[in-house]
C-alpha cells in the first residue's frame, strides 16, 4: 500500500470517527443527557476543525441548560470556523429571543434564513418575533417561499394564514385557511380563525355595500 491511500484511509477513519461523535452528541442532547453530549462534542470538534457542527451542538445544549453566555461563545465559535452556518446564525437568534431583544433576533433569523431558505426552525422563529415588532412583510416573504417547495406544511400555512390576517389581507388569510381545511377538516385554530376573517370580510362588505 502506498502513502496516499495509507493517508487516504487515516482521513476516512477520522471522518467515521467525527460522525460518531456528533451523532453520539445530538443523540444525548436529545436524551438530556447534556454533560454526555458536551463530551462528545469537544471530541468531535478536536478531531474537525473545520466543522462547525460541534460548535453549535455544545450551543443548542448550553441553551436548555440555561448557560446563555456559554451558548453565545459556542455559536460565535462556529461562526469563526464557518460564517456560513445556518445554524448558528439560527443558535444566536435563539439567544437574542430569549432576552426579548426581538429587533436583533429578527435580523439573525433573516441572516439564517438567507443562508438556508428551509430552516423551519428559523422560519417559526422569525414569525413569533414579527409578532412580537408587528412586522409581517419579511417574514410573509418568507413563509411564502417556504410553501412554494412545502406545500402541505400545515403549520407554516397556519402562520401565514395568521399574518395575512393581523396584516388585513383578508381574502388572502381565508384562501389559506380553506387550504388547511382541505388539508386537516379537523384543524380547530384553523376554523375559528376562519370564522373571525370571514365575519371581518362580510362586514367591510356591507359597509361598502351601504355607502
Amino acid at each position: 500500500m502506498d502513502l496516499t491511500s495509507e493517508g487516504f484511509l487515516v482521513e476516512e477513519g477520522l471522518d467515521q470517527r467525527y460522525e460518531v461523535l456528533k451523532e453520539l452528541g445530538d443523540c444525548h442532547a436529545s436524551l438530556g443527557n447534556y454533560d454526555r453530549a458536551r463530551h462528545c462534542y469537544a471530541e468531535a470538534a478536536l478531531l474537525a476543525a473545520d466543522k462547525a457542527g460541534p460548535h453549535v451542538g455544545r450551543g443548542v445544549v448550553a441553551i436548555q441548560g440555561g448557560a446563555l453566555a456559554e451558548a453565545e461563545e459556542a455559536f460565535n465559535e462556529a461562526l469563526r470556523v464557518d460564517p456560513d452556518c445556518p445554524e448558528a446564525w439560527c443558535g444566536l437568534a435563539m439567544l437574542k429571543q430569549q432576552c426579548k431583544e426581538y429587533v436583533d433576533s429578527f435580523d439573525l433569523y433573516l441572516k439564517c434564513l438567507e443562508k438556508n431558505a428551509d430552516n423551519l426552525v428559523a422560519l417559526l422563529g422569525l414569525f413569533q418575533t414579527s409578532c412580537q415588532m408587528g412586522t409581517f412583510a419579511k417574514v410573509i416573504h418568507y413563509l411564502e417561499l417556504y410553501l412554494d417547495r412545502h406545500m402541505g406544511d400545515v403549520s407554516v400555512l397556519f402562520c401565514l394564514a395568521a399574518l395575512y390576517a393581523r396584516d388585513n389581507r383578508l381574502a388572502e388569510a381565508l384562501a389559506a385557511l380553506d387550504a388547511i381545511l382541505t388539508l386537516e377538516p379537523g384543524h380547530a385554530e384553523a376554523a375559528a380563525l376562519r370564522t373571525e376573517v370571514a365575519g371581518k370580510l362580510a362586514r367591510a362588505a356591507a359597509e361598502t355595500a351601504a355607502r
